[in-house]
């Protein structure tokens, strides 16, 4: 398939899958001439779920002596955006329903530009209102969303409400129950942006896969003019591109250049700037291959072995959702002490701001969908949220180099009804729209008896890599010598990562035996990660692990009030910033794989 036909199947894609509600983002917000909207918004706590019949986003105020309204945004609690609403107020905690929240702001409108109302993300569903007027609804929790205001929007003083509902859904991304704390509300950056009639909407930049110097771009220009010209140019590598668009607002670049390709020891990244009429983007960008070979994954031709770790979306010193780029350097500065060269960001898109300070600091980055366990596949609707989700992910973060992965599950099942049909129809989707990267999902069906793993289930065959989530000295016991632990793949050349393991312990703990899992010892978790490396040792086709997990964080699932009070305790690190034993046996391990392997 030639490159034109490839854009405008993917465009196509895209169109089909976009929610009739709200509008796909367009890429590179932070380059973007735009007007922050973050801090104060006041907010309707809704437990009742009547703002609906009241027509809160009315915003109405009594006008005769008889009249009185049940509802009033003057003199409502104050919420800050981008947060969630859990931790800033005690009684929230653990609050799933409605939340309204109102912003005041003054604008100046301008003849020749447009305006758009952009979301970096709203958990769970979002319905938007401007001046009473509803934009729209986006259903999703952890990816961008935008809407066009420019018909909307008032000269002088305009207000925007948002009714939040972060209810579980049983048919929703994740579903009606997971592992961690359901942070709810506007939980990123808010932003008003202006273009100019015709404006660069999206683009891709990068390393054709399998080349050290053939850089392929398309860029697609929204309300383009017939053969619109089109200009990319990297000036540190003396490029200087230009194209025109197609009919359908598409330019295509195939660009040589000798490019110093990006690596977790140096992470080279060039200044890129997009221009098209009167629009400009500037971009940071990194070029690098990504593929496997083997039993082996290779980065820029080299074999690599991923020292990684899970990361939540969370700050544990604060006990909130990571929301600023403060709280990425906190999460990424904690990986690098480990010794990782790679995150695995679970389970669900996490925060731009991380995903470009993976860029600047050399790890690579598996990006995951938040299909978590009891998914409801075969539920109507359910692959088209799942492509949306999907591309709305993708469509962020494409042009990161530190992406690495884009993953389409964690733990689903083969019992579930449709779950490998609907896995298998979104792996060849998330191929249409980026083939340059590894695809994978989560297994957890393994068997695992005598010894021996049975890795078998179907949807193997369309991942490029083969990954699992073990929990051996855990909730299994090793059922023999951990260096002696057999492998069995019903496609046995494909490279392993080993996702999660590892087992909880509450730092400080000197409760009961040492060797007793009920009483969450650090010495019980050191002995589990020493038997896990002891069996990394005899994996032939091994080519990464990510111990479960960074830090300890809050779940609503764990209720052992000694121990656990509300936290998954398989952190490497307290929710204090204390390491626990296990810590210093992983940063050994990573210290001698670093030695025997590229990066």
């Amino acid at each position: 398939m030639n490159t034109t036909k490839f854009i405008l199947k993917v465009l196509f894609m895209l169109l089909t899958v976009t929610s009739s509600h709200s509008q796909t983002a367009m890429t590179n917000i932070y380059g973007r001439n735009k007007i922050s909207l973050n801090g104060e918004w006041r907010a309707i706590i809704d437990p009742g779920l009547v703002g609906d019949y009241l027509r809160i986003w009315e915003e109405r105020k009594p006008e005769k002596k008889t009249d009185f309204i049940e509802y009033s945004f003057e003199g409502a609690p104050i919420l800050i955006v981008p947060s969630d609403f859990n931790s800033q107020y005690p009684e929230l905690t653990f609050f799933e329903a409605w939340v309204w929240y109102q912003k005041e702001f003054s604008y100046k409108k301008k003849s020749d530009e447009r305006t758009f109302l952009y979301f970096g993300a709203v958990n769970y569903i979002a319905d938007v209102y401007l001046n009473g007027t509803h934009l729209g609804k986006h259903e999703g929790g952890f990816t961008p969303f935008e809407f066009e205001i420019t018909e909307t929007i008032k000269e002088g003083k305009n207000s925007i409400v948002v009714k939040v509902d972060n209810r579980k859904q049983v048919d929703g991304l994740p579903g009606s129950g997971y592992d961690w704390l359901n942070y709810g509300g506007i939980t990123r950056d808010v932003f008003l942006v202006k273009t100019p009639a015709s404006y660069i909407e999206d683009y891709s930049i990068q390393l054709q896969k399998g080349s050290s110097d053939q850089i392929e771009a398309w860029v697609k220009i929204n309300n383009s003019t017939k053969k619109q010209p089109v200009t990319i140019s990297i000036p540190e590598l003396n490029i200087f591109q230009t194209t025109n668009v197609s009919e359908q607002g598409i330019a295509n670049f195939t660009i040589q250049g000798k490019v110093e390709r990006w690596n977790p020891e140096n992470p080279k990244l060039y200044n890129v700037h997009i221009s098209s009429g009167e629009d400009l983007l500037e971009d940071t960008i990194g070029f690098r291959t990504i593929e496997v070979k083997g039993k082996e994954i290779h980065l820029n031709g080299k074999p690599v072995f991923l020292r990684g770790v899970n990361i939540h979306e969370e700050n544990p010193m604060k006990a909130n959702r990571a929301s600023t780029y403060a709280d990425a350097e906190l999460l990424l500065h904690s990986a690098k002490e480990l010794g990782c060269n790679f995150v695995r960001l679970v389970h669900y898109p996490h925060n731009e701001h991380i995903i470009r300070l993976a860029d600047k600091m050399g790890l690579m980055v598996w990006d995951e969908i938040p299909v978590y366990q009891h998914i409801a596949f075969s539920s109507a609707g359910m692959q088209k949220k799942l492509e949306t989700v999907l591309s709305e992910m993708i469509a962020r973060d494409r042009n990161r180099c530190a992406v690495i992965f884009w993953c389409l599950s964690n733990e689903t099942y083969t019992s579930t009804d449709n779950r490998s049909e609907s896995l298998i129809e979104l792996t060849h989707f998330c191929r249409s729209l980026d083939s340059t990267r590894l695809i994978t999902s989560v297994l957890s069906n393994q068997g695992y008896s005598n010894n021996t793993f049975n890795v078998w289930d179907p949807i193997v065959e369309y991942c490029d890599v083969i990954a699992i989530n073990e929990y051996l000295g855990w909730y299994i016991p090793f059922s023999g010598d951990p260096a002696e632990v057999k492998w069995e793949f019903n496609y046995p050349e494909k490279p392993l990562i080993i996702t999660e393991f590892g087992g909880e312990s509450k730092y400080g703990s000197t409760f009961g035996p040492k060797d007793e899992a009920a009483w969450w010892n650090e010495e019980y978790q050191e002995k589990i990660y020493q038997d896990q490396i002891k069996m990394f040792n005899v994996t032939s086709n091994l080519a990464g692990v990510c111990p479960w997990t960074l830090f300890d964080y809050r779940s609503t699932s764990r209720l052992h009030p000694i121990f656990q009070n509300g936290y998954n305790r398989k952190g490497l690190i307290s929710e204090y910033g204390d390491k626990k034993k296990a810590w210093y046996i992983m940063k050994d391990y990573y210290d001698l794989k670093k030695k025997e392997m590229s990066y």
